[in-house]
């Protein structure tokens, strides 16, 4: 994990990007056009649920997958895709990512901040989803940072290169929230941050103590709605509502099953201190993220049936990460628990398939269960698996076709489908570079200081130190 990583962009790189995300949003735009019809023909169909079909075909209508074998026929008019040498398996499913974020990922000035929405901040523009489609990720699920012990709300996208907001918002996915236990809510009132203003909670303890104290307001104000709504049901008149919440509505929801908790975490006590919180309340824990402890305890959440989105083989990077083992996501899964292999990095994303594979090296995974932990298990953690995570008929028709076995180090993809359409060509991406290099050639010149300004100033004529930095941390 990195713990705080600063990105500083001067000026003229940061309008370099910019044109760089026309481009790409204009190659995208390119890409979706055509037949509604698609056939994915003489490829190694890797279905996930139905075994490996060698030169199999994948018939796709209006963005569904509407046959899957060998030797169908391409209907007239159909955009054809001869995959012959070629892998394709559903598109990566990444359970923890933070891409596409306007403006921040954590909201550090409360302990519960599930008032903060996710959804009113997405960036189609930001170009991580192009680079992670680049790596075969077709959806993910965006997540408030980890600052706080009840983060903000979050949202399960499709990166769709092109769209609007909305146009990325996988439609039917349920909602979720942030929770996060350990150092990452407790340290947020470090003093050593210039200006650091100092919350509670200061402890574990503390963090524990903050969830508690929500769900308890939560379920009064849920009697309180419930009781209003139960007299007007009946004819009762002159009846006024309850005050509205905006903090406790999301947790309503969690009370309801309407609203997924996915929550941030690494040791043993505390996972088992949430789950137990989690049952006094009446409410169930999803996923747990990271989760680098959870082979210390994966019987007990098999038992719970909470699902674990975890690392690789990331560890010791901090403290309370100090016990975590490769071995992790192989323990867990032979223990009964569905497990991912997630990113929490918008370049880890780009190899997760690589990632999977490592399961195999450190707990003996087969294949098949590694490819699972990014494709099929991501999507039962989000609840979205009858609609993706494998090559079925009439789930959506999303999938990356790489050049080799997508466990192989070699493997890149060739092309990553959404809902029938290519939102990533390879061949493409490779004959658009020249043009994008002149373009920021052109670019770089315009952004040269004129000659006798005297110094890096620019055209706005500042001098060292007035770049414009631009700090963005990333959660882990």
């Amino acid at each position: 994990m990195k713990n705080l990583r600063n990105k500083i962009m001067l000026s003229g790189v940061v309008a370099t990007l910019a044109i760089t995300a026309v481009s790409l949003s204009s190659r995208s735009s390119q890409a979706q056009g055509g037949s509604n019809v698609m056939l994915i023909k003489n490829a190694t169909v890797l279905t996930i649920t139905k075994g490996t079909i060698q030169h199999g075909s994948i018939l796709v209508r209006d963005g569904k997958i509407a046959e899957v074998g060998t030797n169908i026929a391409a209907p007239a008019g159909a955009n054809v895709i001869d995959a012959t040498g070629l892998f394709v398996m559903p598109g990566i499913i990444d359970c923890h990512s933070h891409i596409a974020i306007q403006g921040g990922v954590n909201e550090g000035s409360v302990s519960d901040s599930s008032m903060a929405n996710i959804l009113d901040v997405l960036n189609p523009a930001d170009p991580d989803i192009y680079r992670d489609l680049a790596g075969g990720v077709t959806v993910a699920n965006v997540l408030h940072g980890s600052a706080n012990a009840i983060g903000g709300q979050t949202v399960v996208i499709k990166l769709r290169w092109g769209a609007n907001a909305d146009g990325l918002v996988f439609q039917g996915a349920m909602p979720g929230i942030k929770f996060a236990l350990g150092e990452n809510p407790k340290r947020s009132n470090n003093p050593a941050i210039p200006g650091q203003v100092r919350r509670y909670p200061e402890s574990r303890l503390g963090v524990e103590d903050v969830i508690r104290q929500s769900f308890t307001e939560a379920v009064a104000y849920k009697k309180e709605w419930d009781d209003y709504n139960s007299a007007k049901a009946v004819g009762k008149t002159n009846l006024i509502p309850p005050r509205r919440d905006l903090r406790l509505d999301p947790l309503v929801e969690v009370l309801e099953g309407k609203r997924y908790v996915h929550s941030h975490c690494y040791r043993a006590d505390e996972i088992l201190m949430l789950l137990r919180v989690s049952d006094e309340f009446h409410f169930k824990v999803r996923t747990l993220q990271h989760v680098l402890e959870g082979y210390k305890v994966a019987k007990e959440l098999a038992a719970y049936g909470v699902g674990a989105s975890t690392f690789s083989d990331w560890w010791s990077y901090k403290q309370e990460a100090w016990d975590a083992i490769p071995y992790n996501a192989a323990i867990m899964t032979q223990k009964g628990v569905v497990v991912s292999i997630n990113s929490d990095d918008a370049e880890e994303a780009q190899h997760l398939n690589q990632e999977a594979a490592k399961t195999m090296k450190y707990g003996g995974m087969t294949r098949d269960q590694a490819i699972d932990m990014v494709t099929i298990n991501p999507a039962k953690q989000l609840g979205i698996e009858k609609r993706v995570g494998s090559i079925e008929v009439g789930k959506d028709a999303d999938f990356a076709i790489y050049n080799h076995d997508p466990l192989s180090v070699y493997s890149v993809v060739q092309k990553t489908i959404i809902d029938g359409k290519v939102y990533f060509d390879r061949d493409k991406d490779i004959a658009m570079r020249p043009e994008l290099a002149k373009e920021k050639q052109i670019l770089m010149e315009k952004e040269r200081p004129a000659t006798g300004t005297g110094g890096r100033g620019g055209r706005g004529g500042r001098g060292p130190g007035g770049e414009g930095i631009s700090i963005q941390d990333q959660e882990k």
